[in-house]
This record gives C-alpha cells, structure tokens and sequence, in this order.
C-alpha cells in the first residue's frame, strides 16, 4: 500500500480502549491504532490461515479480506476450527466468515471466492487499499507471483505452511523501520535501554532463493548450526518437488522418494555447506517427508500460525524486530529457526 493511496487515520473509540486495554498497556496506543486501521489480506483458509486469523481478528485489526475458491472438504475439519461438520460442501469463505465476526464484532470481514479477484489483473487494484498481504499454503510460484504484486504496490508479504510436520513462515517487509535497544550504550541493570530507529532491508523471496549459495558463507560454523539447514533444504526441495509435480499427490513414498532425495541433494550442495553440519538428504528421510506432506496436523497449524500472527503484528506495530526472514518449523522437536536469507 503506497503513502499516496493510505486513507486517514480512523482513532481508537472509547469502546475499543476499553476492549484492548490489556495490550494497549503492552505496546502502546499509537501501535494499536496502526492495527485497527490495517487492512489484511489472508489467501486460502487451511489450518495455518484459522490459527493466523483468530490471532489477528483478537487483536483489533481494522479489516480482514479472506480469500478461498475451495469448499470445506471433510479433512478440512482437523484442523480448520472456523469450520463445522454441517459446512462440508459449502464454499470456505462463506463458512468461515460468520464464526470470524463472532470473534471480534469490531473487525470488518470481507470474502472473495472468485478466482479472477487474485488474477494479475486484478491485484493491483485489491492491493491499492491494502496493508499487508499474507499467502498461506500456496505452491513456490503463487507465492513469488503474491511477493512480486506487493512489492509493486509497496504491500508487506508474508507466506505460511505447514508440510505434515514441519512449517515455515517467509517475510518480505521491503524496507522496514522498527524500535530496537540502543546497543551502543551501556544500560544499568535496572534501567530501561534506549530505544532506537532500525532498519532491515527485505529481499524478495526470488531474490531470497537466489542468495542460498552465499548466505552460509557471511555465517559462522556456529550461526550454520544454529539456523539448522536441514529443515530450510527440505522445504526448498518440496517446493521444487512441486513445482514439478504440481497436480500429484506426494503421499507414495515409494515411487517418488528418490526424485526428492536428488532434488534436496542437489540444493544442500548450492548452499556450500560442509557435510559434517548439513549431511545429504537419506531415503529414509525423503519417504517419511512424502508420506506426512499432505496432510495437516493441529498442533503444527497451531504453533505455526501462532508464530505467523504474532510477527504480523510486530510488523503493524514496528516497535520489535519481525523475523528476517525465513522461519523453518519442525514439531518433532517443537523448535524454530531463522535464517536471514538474503537480507542486507
């Protein structure tokens, strides 16, 4: 959303500084009215989106637009708490958006289930008015088509998903000021630090990828380890697996393990890695990543979407650091990581 085409500002009203007192006590008035004026755009309604929208919804942003051309399938039900049994069979959009008005009655909620509404035609116009973006469960190149639309009309992105197990969460704020301790200076240890202005510079998920083989090598052996490859590898090989494949199933392990297996070889050798740190993908690892991919787990959706709303809102707010920029989940361990790939 450019600076041209922002509306004015609308303040908080008594009733919503009433309801949100607790996290205006948090982060401010001032980061609260930049929320209740933000419009998102959430694209496909699975698991990650529900946990994301609730998140957002509670927290008193302006206006939610929710994008989904699908049905409510009967795995839907799993995870997809805006859903219920008798909604099988109806269009999501329309079965999600009144259990996410009862969330929040102050928040606008508006649907689109048209194809055509996030054409390229289309976008710019969707993107006119629109604060940030947010691409769930969506394939490498919807994503890169998304990340390209805001960055022309100076949009923030985010993209989220979940692969049975493991999730990520990519960020792309363009150029992004936030409030940071002052680290320059020595702080009492009862004292407050200073809080100063930081930027970071996001690339483009493109531009992103196209950094791999030289982000390990501005990284110590020890921030190598600490950004655990092995999981950011097997995301980018799924995608790739993907983009391949993009109407089959990867849920016959057998047949089709050896493919990703080559594939994930090949981008953990792009990123020049030694072996001892990130060792090539096995078989073993492959099948399993295959067989768990297709489906959605609750608490995996859960966590992840948590973690997605959460950094939306830092990044509404732009008092705390949002993640820079690739955030890697895997919930057989219950643990993060964050690898800045290409960020300046």
């Amino acid at each position: 959303m450019s600076s041209e085409a922002q509306a004015q500002p609308v303040a908080i009203t008594e009733d919503e500084a009433a309801l949100y007192d607790r996290q205006i006590r948090l982060w401010g008035i001032e980061a609260q009215e930049r929320m209740r004026n933000a419009t998102i755009l959430v694209v496909n309604l699975k698991g990650v989106a529900h946990e994301t929208i609730k998140n957002i919804v509670l927290a008193g942003i302006g206006t939610l637009i929710c994008y989904d051309s699908d049905v409510v399938h009967e795995e839907d039900l799993g995870a997809g708490f805006l859903f219920r049994e008798e909604d099988v069979g109806k269009k999501r959009t329309d079965a999600a958006r009144p259990n996410i008005e009862a969330l929040n009655p102050l928040v606008t909620v508006k649907t689109l289930s048209d194809p055509q509404d996030i054409s390229d035609a289309s976008l710019p116009a969707l993107l006119k008015d629109t604060h940030l973006v947010c691409v769930t469960d969506s394939s490498r190149e919807e994503i890169i088509r998304f990340d390209k639309a805001c960055r022309q009309s100076e949009t923030m992105f985010y993209a989220g998903g979940t692969y049975g197990l493991m999730g990520y969460i990519f960020v792309d704020l363009q150029k992004h000021h936030h409030l940071a301790p002052d680290r320059s200076q020595k702080v009492a240890p009862d004292a407050q630090p200073k809080m100063v202005k930081e930027t970071i510079n996001y690339p483009s998920l493109s531009e992103a990828l196209a950094s791999l083989g030289t982000t390990y090598k501005k990284l110590s052996k020890r921030a190598t380890k600490d950004t655990n490859p092995s999981n950011l590898t097997a995301i980018l090989a799924l995608w790739e697996y993907q983009a391949r494949h993009p109407h089959v199933e990867t849920n016959d392990p057998s047949t089709q393990s050896a493919e990703l297996v080559t594939i994930a070889n090949q981008i953990i050798k792009s990123t020049g890695i030694s072996p001892q740190i990130l060792p090539p993908m096995s078989p073993d690892a492959a099948a399993s990543l295959l067989r768990t991919s297709p489906h959605e787990f609750s608490p995996t959706c859960a966590v992840l979407g948590g973690l997605l709303a959460q950094d939306v809102l830092k990044a509404l707010a732009g008092r705390e650091p949002p993640f820079a920029n690739f955030l890697t989940f895997d919930g057989a361990v219950g643990g993060g990581n964050v690898t800045p790939l290409g960020i300046s």
